[in-house]
């Protein structure tokens, strides 16, 4: 049994995740209604979701770094903060670039969240149960994804405007840093400080235990990054392109996030029983297979296999992320896991955008193709990952 401080930790920081993720994911619901509304072209639509992974991508390796002096919780709750106002803003957006930069904010504001929350996680949980820890952890972001993106897909379909659930969580966003500041610090639970450091040798550099397995896993995580981010960028315009009305295509991400719920928390867990590299060829096999059928089968057919593609579409991340902690020393994990997450990240800003004039070019099916196929690449790299895994984690 976890000690008290250990278990408000995880909650606290799941409670970050549910928040941060929620706000990034809407996004994706709303795209559709903004497309329409300020008549954007599907680049336009790539661009506006690149502006957000964009702000993560470059913000989130210095939050990791600058966390190590000054601490977790308070660039945390600041980075929550951020991202409040600035959804506050994008409420009153009245074109193309307004738009654009409020999600720019939100982006920034949304990088301090998994580096610093994975760290604080990765402190409380040092050995056993940290990957079912940060699984739970992963659970909770798409819980939030569900439970931000399905309320706003229902709004939607009831006829409520869309400024109304965007200013509606962006105030929630504000009163949640309030709470992170309140909670962690009654935790007790910190990452390890300079001076104690000092007693045992210090990892120099990025402290990475194994390049070639870093490697690996950073090349994995940016190929499922791109499949996932693009796949959720533009299935509802692929449901729309098969005939479905735009507020049910709106539940599209929703659906899939019921699935990758399921997927992020059972996937943590079933890495300890079967190993990481079978769970990671299995969830990654599974989510191409699912990607193509949605192309080949009828709209209702495609509709209803979605939360089976999200488990294994979101369940894979879960892997990756509890993997960090066997290959980096220990007070390198928040600029690591910083590192790690931006790769993610940019990843996320080329694949919206690219597979955006892709679809304007050849056409929506053509991009969903590509996505669907591209995965597979992760196949080979999870052997090339391996070895590291079997040196450092025993069993595996």
């Amino acid at each position: 049994m976890q000690p008290p401080a250990t278990t408000r930790t995880l909650a606290t920081c799941s409670a970050a995740h549910t928040l941060h993720d929620g706000l990034s994911d809407i996004t994706y619901v709303l795209l559709p209604i903004l497309a329409q509304t300020f008549n954007l072209s599907l680049a336009q639509v790539g661009l506006i979701r690149a502006a957000h992974r964009a702000a993560m991508a470059i913000f989130q390796i210095p939050a990791g770094l600058v966390a190590e002096r000054l601490g977790e919780r308070n660039l945390l709750a600041f980075g929550t903060a951020c991202a409040g106002l600035a959804f506050l803003a994008l409420g009153f957006a009245s074109g193309f670039y307004a738009i654009l930069v409020a999600l720019f904010v939100a982006g920034f504001g949304s990088a301090f969240q998994h580096p610093l929350c994975s760290a604080i996680i990765s402190h409380a949980y040092p050995g056993a149960g940290r990957r079912a820890a940060l699984g739970t952890y992963n659970f909770a972001g798409d819980l939030g994804k569900f439970a931000f993106g399905g309320a706003t897909s229902l709004l939607f379909i009831a006829g409520i405007g869309w400024q109304v659930p965007v200013t509606f969580f962006g105030g929630l966003a504000l009163a949640c840093a309030v709470l992170i500041v309140l909670a962690l610090g009654a935790t007790g639970v910190k990452a390890p400080k300079a001076e104690a450091v000092h007693e045992a040798p210090r990892a120099m550099g990025w402290g990475i235990k194994n390049k070639q397995g870093f490697t690996a896993l950073c090349l994995i995580e940016i190929i499922d990054s791109a499949t996932r981010t693009g796949f959720l960028t533009f299935i509802a315009f692929l449901m729309i392109a098969k005939g479905l009305p735009e507020g049910w295509a709106a539940l599209s991400v929703p659906l899939i996030l019921i699935g990758g719920m399921a997927g992020k928390l059972a996937c943590g867990f079933l890495a300890e029983r079967i190993g990481i590299i079978r769970t990671v060829v299995i969830t990654e096999i599974a989510t191409g297979c699912g990607i193509l059928a949605t192309l080949a089968l009828p709209n209702l057919a495609a509709f209803v296999l979605l939360p089976l593609i999200g488990i294994a579409l979101n369940g894979t991340s879960s892997v990756l992320y509890a993997t960090i902690g066997d290959l980096v020393d220990k007070e390198r994990l928040p600029r690591a896991f910083g590192l790690f997450y931006t790769l993610g990240s940019a990843c996320g800003i080329a694949a919206p955008l690219g597979y955006g004039l892709l679809g304007d070019r050849v056409g929506i099916e053509t991009a969903i193709a590509l996505v669907g196929i591209l995965v597979f690449l992760t196949v080979p790299l999870a052997l090339v990952l391996r070895p590291a895994v079997q040196t450092s984690r025993a069993g595996y």
